[in-house]
């Protein structure tokens, strides 16, 4: 009896150990920081997820700070407690990181949407720009700069982003051939280093932690402010598609746009692969030029390549930005029958995404995994990629949209901590799958993570000198090879900024008290 009594109390003692190793550790002191916001220590599970839906990691607590000066006060003092506790910080925006990169496990987690300070002020004049917050959403700055007859130069395709979640990457799309990604077109920066110091940084004042922090994926820094370049905003978008069949004409065409003034403002294009009845769908949004042409063309089992384009213009400009259209347009080799084009206001343009993610939140396929694989890759080896990914690798499009363009080296900063292939021309060619939940078929997550990995196998087996957007690796040694010679730089930086790896630990470059 006492044996099956001692085993019982054994068997207790052990659920609880268990428990406990699940249940993170609430660091007492946080609770007494001198801070205008507050920590939150139970409320903790919404910190652990974000739009990639793949990762999930609890941490001890949640700060919700009201001002730059509450995220230096945590991080200080997290600083000041050495690499014994363990505890490390993730600045989390509007938790569209894809692979737990806004996590962090058993530290701190800041939600930088309760971030107070200052509101936006927008400065017209000869060098027009806007100051934000860095928890600010693209949208909402797009809204107010608008109220001037201003915008910003560069966007991504989804408005929905924080300044400091975009920043900390590059921030790319159509327009980034002719003003760079955003992280191009920022003037000034204040910044929470992983010593907890408050620093205001731009290219003349304390620039190397201007240059380490954009494109740093958050390993120097957490941007809590940032000051935007701005230009003239026009009211209407001419939005523009045609098909080609032809990869090696559709890339020539590409790159004679992004080459010299070009008449367009945006180019992207798109792979399209075995999609029944394209044109038709096109038609809710877009006017054919050939409509009977385009009712007989077939799109089943064939692999297609989308350019779309977009030209800038006000009202009382139509006649000569349709001409210019005209023009240019006769210059491309694309399908004739293939031409769509719509008139839309410029918000309507740039916000087109965020319609697709409320048709797809409706449906509950909004908050699914998504294994997106985002590669940077030279113009040199792009018809190698094409020749053996698409039609071979991927015999479809129905899990997401495939992005594939060109963009100019010259528009972006070598100075910053981005990571770029070594050719003045390189193509983004972004896989934007969604996984079926469940699902043990194509569209399941571990059929797409298959595809990802015989692509990214691919790419290393030919030498084709590919780097990884958005990236993420499990080893040092892959994130060594991922920066190259950039590698020692990188480290030098981590250890002036943030010595003891505090900051990012969900990206898993350096582990705490690394330096």
């Amino acid at each position: 009896m006492h044996f099956l009594r001692n085993l019982i109390i054994l068997f207790l003692i052990c659920i609880a150990i268990k428990i406990n190793l699940c249940v993170p550790t609430i660091p007492s002191s946080l609770k007494t920081l001198p801070i205008d916001g507050h920590f939150d220590f139970k409320q903790v599970h919404h910190a652990a997820k974000d739009f990639g839906n793949r990762y999930s990691f609890l941490p001890s607590a949640v700060l919700h700070p009201k001002s730059a000066s509450d995220i230096a006060t945590t991080v200080k003092h997290i600083w000041e407690m050495g690499p014994g506790s363990h505890l490390t910080v993730a600045a989390r925006g509007h938790g569209h990181s894809l692979q737990g990169q806004a996590q962090a496990h058993r530290g701190v987690v800041i939600n930088m949407e309760s971030l107070q300070g200052p509101k936006m002020k927008v400065h017209t004049g000869n060098f027009p720009h806007v100051d934000v917050s860095g928890s600010e959403l693209w949208i909402n700055i797009l809204y107010e700069t608008l109220k001037h007859g201003l915008a910003p130069k560069s966007w991504t395709d989804y408005l929905h982003l924080t300044v400091g979640g975009t920043l900390s990457n590059a921030g790319i799309s159509g327009q980034a051939f002719r003003h760079g990604p955003q992280i191009s077109n920022v003037r000034q920066l204040e910044v929470v280093t992983g010593k907890g110091e408050v620093v205001n940084c731009s290219e003349k004042q304390n620039s190397d932690l201007f240059y380490s922090v954009l494109g740093g994926l958050g390993q120097f820094g957490i941007i809590t402010r940032a000051r935007i370049s701005l230009e003239p905003a026009p009211k209407m978008v001419k939005w523009i598609r045609v098909l080609y069949t032809d990869f090696a004409t559709f890339a020539k065409d590409q790159e004679m746009l992004i080459s010299g003034e070009s008449t367009f403002d945006y180019t992207e294009g798109f792979v399209i692969i075995n999609r029944t009845g394209l044109l038709n769908n096109w038609r809710s949004s877009f006017n054919s030029n050939d409509s009977a042409q385009a009712s007989h063309f077939k799109s089943d089992g064939r692999t297609l390549f989308c350019l779309e384009l977009a030209k800038y213009f006000n009202p009382e400009e139509m006649a000569i930005v349709n001409q210019e259209i005209m023009t240019s347009l006769s210059q491309l080799n694309h399908i004739p029958s293939t031409l769509f084009q719509s008139q839309v206001s410029y918000i309507e343009f740039l916000d087109r995404v965020h319609i697709s993610e409320i048709k797809l939140r409706s449906k509950g396929l909004w908050e699914v995994p998504h294994p997106w694989l985002n590669l940077l890759i030279p113009r040199s080896n792009i018809h190698i990629f094409a020749q053996l990914v698409f039609g071979n690798i991927l015999t479809n499009t129905s899990n997401g949209p495939i992005l594939i363009y060109p963009v100019n080296k010259s528009k972006w900063d070598n100075r910053t901590s981005v990571v770029l292939p070594e050719e003045d021309v390189f193509y983004l060619v972004a896989f934007l799958s969604s996984a079926a939940p469940s699902s043990t078929g194509s569209d399941g997550l571990e059929h797409i993570l298959s595809q990802n990995k015989r692509i990214l196998e691919l790419c290393e087996i030919d030498g084709l000198g590919v780097k990884q957007y958005l990236p993420h690796y499990s080893t040092n040694g892959e994130w060594r090879s991922h920066f190259g010679p950039q590698w020692e730089a990188f480290v030098h930086r981590k250890s002036t900024y943030d010595p003891l790896a505090i900051l990012a630990p969900g990206q898993r470059i350096f582990q705490k008290g690394f330096g």
